[in-house]
């Protein structure tokens, strides 16, 4: 009886996490905005690499900012073969009034290919607020602005953003989008009230210009998967905030395939996993669906069955609130049993192993956080 009360009481914590989630999703998007009193000159990093689906429409909402300041963008390959050059041409052809710059540059500054190219991309930086932002993310016009903005806040070293999924095409796609709307978003926001999260996305990582130097520039990271949670470090080890604004920039999901979509957010279990590590393992209790279901199979009877179908209600519900807070499209409610599912198998099988396949390269994640080459396998 002793068990098969805690087996009923995981899953019903874990409805009541979804919807306490659901309540501060509203709260945060309700917070206001600081927009920028003074415009001073930005630079924009992109790393690129590949000629991923929406690649143009990604980096052309960066180029048609509203923002009165002077703009620098700045592109970096490793390789001039790299199909991304061609997106940048056109680009320049479809922007000729731009500041554009293209960095093609192969050497590498440690295990962190991004990071390499950052470090490479540095040297043509011209201007008083840095921003780093990876090559999936779509914008809206004022997101400069806002995002300059906040960082006029006093205290503040940087600011980061939080992002909503948008699906390329097809199952796979949908359903990453669905986890990052569902699982990721809603659990960062919480994790911030609670004053549990300290998060720091390479959807954003808005600096000073002296900031980025105090810290060691992009080569200070040179071996950290999760670079950008260690950027965000490394600005509060300086006595200065992060601040996580109340709106969200898109996150194109092209996964085109189980096998992609699984190495994707093995490689993000595990990043999180080394990042919070106790937080990380907490995290199970707020898969409600797979809970009810294992209680229901260990003779969890009627009152499993019924919390299993409270989970997936639970999900709808902040589905809804995510859309009315942030301006979301309808999300696929009749995917969010399998979301849940897949879910809560990549929670399970990033214990199972050390290894993150990131852009068909296979390396080891060590326990603090760095990456090393795996030389035992090859990526398939």
């Amino acid at each position: 009886m002793i068990l098969r009360a805690v087996l009923l009481i995981l899953p019903l914590a874990g409805c009541l996490y979804i919807l306490t989630g659901a309540l501060l999703v509203g709260r945060h998007a309700g917070r206001r905005l600081q927009r920028a009193a003074a415009f001073p000159s930005v630079s924009i990093l992109k790393p690129l690499h590949g000629a991923e689906p929406g690649l143009f429409e990604n980096l052309a909402s960066f180029c048609t900012q509203d923002y009165p300041g002077p703009v620098q963008l700045v592109f970096g390959v490793a390789d001039p073969d790299d199909p991304a050059v061609a997106v940048v041409e056109r680009l320049r052809h479809a922007f000729p009034g731009t500041m554009l710059d293209l960095v093609i540059d192969s050497r590498r500054h440690g295990s962190n290919p991004k990071i390499s190219n950052l470090v490479n991309m540095a040297a043509t930086l011209r201007h008083e607020i840095i921003v780093l932002s990876d090559s999936d993310m779509r914008v809206p016009v004022d997101y400069l602005s806002l995002v300059v903005g906040e960082l006029q806040r006093p205290g503040t070293g940087g600011v980061t953003c939080l992002y909503h999924g948008v699906p390329a095409a097809g199952l796979w796609s949908r359903l990453a989008a669905l986890g990052i709307d569902t699982h990721f978003l809603p659990g960062v926001v919480t994790g911030l009230a609670l004053g549990l999260a300290h998060p720091c996305f390479g959807s954003t990582i808005a600096l000073n210009r002296g900031t980025f130097d105090a810290i060691g520039g992009a080569g200070a990271f040179a071996d950290q998967l999760a670079d950008d949670h260690a950027m965000g470090e490394a600005v509060r080890a300086r006595g200065l905030s992060v601040t996580v604004p109340s709106f969200t920039v898109a996150h194109l999901c092209s996964e085109d395939s189980f096998r992609s979509l699984w190495a994707h957010e093995l490689r993000w279990a595990r990043t999180i996993k080394s990042v919070d590590p106790a937080g990380y393992a907490g995290s199970a209790v707020t898969h409600a669906l797979p809970l009810a279901l294992i209680a229901w199979t260990l003779s969890g009877g009627l009152p499993a069955l019924a919390l299993a179908g409270l989970a997936v209600a639970a999900r709808i519900v902040l589905c809804q609130r995510l859309e009315r807070s942030y301006g979301l499209p309808r999300h696929p409610y009749a995917l969010i049993p399998l979301r849940d599912l897949l879910s809560f198998t990549v929670f399970v099988a990033s214990y199972l192993g050390h290894g993150v396949n990131w852009r068909g390269h296979l390396y080891e994640l060590v326990a603090d956080g760095t990456l090393t080459a795996d030389r035992k396998r090859q990526a398939p």
